[in-house]
């Protein structure tokens, strides 16, 4: 793919547009809304109001239908952010807002597959294409911008402006009502809007805004064939023809098996280890490596049966690819088992988390793989199909309050409530935040009397906790549904009767 900075369609900037009146209406909503306030469903107001505007301005969508289905479709994909601020929240957010902007403007393609390329064009553009239209508004002729323009511009309005201004002393003068009321004035509030760090709010609000409000995409550019086509034909004994694959893939298939068989051996069969070694340390040391090499071999098997390439010529080839495939979801699932294993001996973390959910993706992707050549199906199908599973995982993990499930986790698997366990670190489960509160008062309720120190530890942290969650921003704009379950929580018991 070659792209160019030309966009689809240029248009410039209309006087009396509406959208440049969408665009500054929405400047001033995110000034109210966001800057300078803790996050909350401001977020999910704002987004609504940007997909409104996408819609009003939109001169494509002919039905309300159209438009109440995608309206519908972004309370859908924002609604994480109601649960909580988050970044996956933030992206889903952008993401079903470009795809707004996109059905509104009939950019959309017509083959699903093709929409991550669709969203890349698009995305590329953002950043420019506001300064791209103003620079094309004052391009033009009946606006070129020159010093005697501005010269002329400011000279008309410097003789209304002084004489006003002694119109409204004389008034003031003569009317203390004028005057109480030019008294009232706090300029210093007003030199407020000029602070630069709102001013870069204000400008970054208004690029992401305007592209939304007017979606163009950045072309694709051929490369031009000079002479006859040039192709690339492996011969047989090419790095990657047909000998040369054949000889890698059993090679790897072979290498590949002495880790299964270990794995399954001393991982799924709980064998016994050598006496210098234990299974949770087994299970560390090899799940993030074994997932960068599930990573390089899905490369090398995208690049293997590529379209025109020995696999598909090659039954051999092809079922040495399935095997490797196969050993390579394996050597996922063993991942994610050696991960669970050392949680035990270890406890849970934010880390881990990722980690676990970064395995499953990579399985999947795997999965996929295999799909995209049994089913002989494009690359582009292929990265359509690992982006719904990515989107997938981002919606639904933007609902789930990690730092409370881990904390509740640590608790019921610490070595105070079972002797199994590892001892609970409260000083990490500190550190999460006030989601933890909820999983400290299980852990209150199920200490054992004799460990005073440690219940006067977590007394500590918990009080710490909750003053600073009361010590929180109590504006409407920041509410989220995780802060109100807690609010909830923390209430007496009579008050949560009533």
């Amino acid at each position: 793919m070659v792209t160019t900075d030309t966009l689809t369609e240029a248009m410039p900037i209309r006087r009396g547009s509406g959208r440049t009146a969408a665009l500054f209406a929405l400047v001033a909503l995110a000034d109210f809304l966001i800057f300078g306030e803790s996050l909350g469903i401001n977020l999910f107001l704002f987004a609504l109001a940007v997909c409104a505007g996408i819609l009003l301005s939109a001169r494509k969508i002919r039905t309300p239908s159209m438009a109440a289905f995608l309206f519908g479709f972004l309370v859908l994909a924002s609604a994480p952010l109601l649960e909580a601020p988050s970044l996956a929240g933030v992206i889903l957010c952008l993401c079903a807002l470009m795809a707004v902007a996109l059905v509104s403007a009939k950019l959309i393609p017509r083959s699903l597959t093709g929409l991550p390329l669709v969203f890349l064009r698009f995305a590329l553009v953002i950043p420019l294409r506001l300064a791209g239209d103003i620079r094309k508004y004052l391009a033009t002729p009946a606006r070129r911008f020159s010093v005697a323009v501005v010269r002329q511009w400011i000279g008309l309005w410097v003789m209304p402006l002084v004489l006003a201004a002694v119109f409204v002393s004389l008034f003031a003068t003569a009317n203390p009502l004028i005057e109480i009321a030019l008294r009232s004035i706090r300029f210093a509030a007003l030199l407020r809007f000029l602070d630069p760090w709102r001013i870069a709010f204000w400008m970054g609000i208004a690029i992401v805004v305007w592209a939304m409000l007017r979606p163009r995409l950045k072309r694709r550019v051929s490369r031009p064939r000079a002479g006859k086509a040039f192709m690339i034909v492996p011969t047989r004994n090419a790095p990657l023809g047909h000998a040369s694959l054949l000889r890698s893939l059993i090679l790897f298939n072979a290498v590949f098996a002495v880790q299964t068989l270990l794995d399954l051996v001393y991982l799924w069969g709980s064998a016994d280890l050598p006496d210098h070694m234990s299974h949770a340390e087994y299970a560390h040391r090899g799940a993030y490596p074994l997932i960068a090499t599930a990573l390089l071999a899905a490369g090398f098997v995208l690049l293997a049966m590529r379209r025109g390439g020995p696999g598909d010529h090659s039954t051999l080839i092809r079922g040495l690819v399935h095997a490797w495939i196969g050993q390579n979801i394996l050597l996922c699932l063993s991942s994610m088992l050696r991960l669970g294993l050392y949680v035990e001996v270890y406890s849970l973390t934010e880390l881990r988390v990722a980690a676990g959910l970064w395995m499953g993706l990579v399985a999947i992707g795997l999965v996929l793989i295999l799909l995209r050549i049994l089913l002989n199906r494009s690359n582009e199908w292929l990265i359509a199909a690992n982006l719904a599973s990515l989107i997938a995982v981002l919606y639904i993990s933007a609902f789930i309050d990690f730092p409370a499930m881990i904390a509740c986790f640590n608790v019921a698997h610490s070595q105070e409530i079972t002797p199994e366990g590892p001892p609970l670190d409260l000083d990490y489960l500190s550190s999460l935040g006030p989601s933890v509160i909820p999983a400290l008062d299980l852990y209150l309720h199920m200490l054992p009397d004799h460990l005073v120190d440690k219940r006067n530890q977590t007394l500590a942290i918990r009080y710490y906790l909750v003053r600073d969650f009361e010590r929180r921003p109590r504006d409407w704009r920041n509410w989220t549904f995780r802060a109100e379950r807690l609010e909830t929580h923390l209430l007496p018991p009579a008050a949560v009767a009533r």
